[in-house]
C-alpha cells in the first residue's frame, strides 16, 4: 500500500533547534523522526512511501538515501521551489498513487495508532477520507456528529469557526492526529496551488463523508514546539519505546 509522508515543513515553532537541521532528522532515542514515520508506515503495510522535502531538503534526501539502503521503498518530491503545504503537496504527486486508499502522515507525530484498524474502519465506511482523531488539550479543533462525520472546525483561541452543510444535532469538539487515509476519487476535486488539506476538508464536508476515527488510548506526539520535544524524548528514554 502506498502512503507520504509530509516532512518538508520549516519548523518554526522548535526555534534554534531548526535552524542548522530540518524537523524530520531530528534525534529521538537515535532514530530521526523521519526514519521513525517511514517505520510506522512500513510496519503496517504502506511500504511504498513518498516524501516531500523543502526545508534543508539536501539533508533530508541523504537521510532518504539511507533509508533505502535499508531496505525502505521510498520516492522523493521535490518542493525546494515552493513549499505547496500538504494539499498542494499531495496533488504535485497524485500520479504516484494508484486506485486503491492511500495513508497521509505527519512526519512530525509519533504515536501508537493501530493503522492497520485505521485503514480497515476507512475501508467498511466507504468515506472519502477518515481522519484519525483525540481528545487531547489544544485551541483548533474539528467539529463532529454522533456517527463521527465532518461538519465543521473551530480555533477557541479567536472565536473564529467554520461549519459545513446544514446540522441538525450538537457538535463534538475533537483534535486531528495529523493521520488520514483517503481515497484517490479526492484528486478529483483537487486542484494546484498552496492549501491544506484540512482546508480542502471542510470544502468538501458538506456533499462528502468525511469520517474520524477516534483513538484516544495509547500514545500521541507531535513534536513542534522544545517543551514536547523534550516530553517525547523523556518518555521513549523511560519507556524504551521505539
Amino acid at each position: 500500500m502506498k502512503a507520504m509522508i509530509f516532512s518538508a515543513g520549516l519548523g518554526k515553532r522548535l526555534g534554534n533547534i531548526t535552524e542548522n537541521i530540518p524537523k524530520a532528522l531530528i534525534d529521538i532515542n537515535g532514530k530521526t523522526v523521519l526514519q521513525l514515520a517511514v517505520e510506522k508506515c512500513s510496519s503496517n503495510g504502506f511500504n511504498d512511501i513518498i516524501i516531500n522535502v523543502h526545508h534543508f531538503a539536501d539533508m533530508v534526501e541523504n537521510e532518504v538515501e539511507r533509508l533505502r539502503h535499508s531496505g525502505y521503498t521510498i520516492t522523493v518530491s521535490d518542493e525546494r521551489k515552493l513549499l505547496l503545504e500538504t494539499g498542494g503537496g499531495l496533488f504535485k504527486v497524485r500520479h504516484f498513487f494508484d486506485r486503491n486508499p492511500f495513508l497521509l502522515y505527519n512526519a512530525d507525530i509519533v504515536t501508537d495508532l493501530d493503522l492497520a484498524a485505521l485503514s480497515g474502519f476507512h475501508k467498511k465506511n466507504r468515506g472519502l477520507a477518515t481522519m484519525a482523531v483525540r481528545m487531547r488539550p489544544g485551541n483548533r479543533f474539528f467539529l463532529i456528529d454522533r456517527k463521527g462525520v465532518l461538519h465543521g472546525w473551530c480555533n477557541k483561541a479567536t472565536g473564529e469557526q467554520i461549519i459545513s452543510g446544514r446540522v441538525t444535532e450538537e457538535l463534538t469538539e475533537i483534535a486531528f492526529s495529523g493521520i488520514h487515509i483517503v481515497n484517490p476519487e479526492i484528486f478529483n476535486y483537487m486542484e494546484e496551488g498552496i492549501y491544506s488539506m484540512t482546508t480542502l476538508y471542510l470544502q468538501l464536508a458538506s456533499d462528502h463523508k468525511i469520517y474520524t476515527f477516534r483513538h484516544d488510548g495509547g500514545y500521541w506526539f507531535d513534536i513542534g514546539t522544545p517543551e514536547n520535544l523534550e516530553q517525547i524524548r523523556g518518555i521513549f528514554e523511560k519507556g524504551g519505546k521505539k
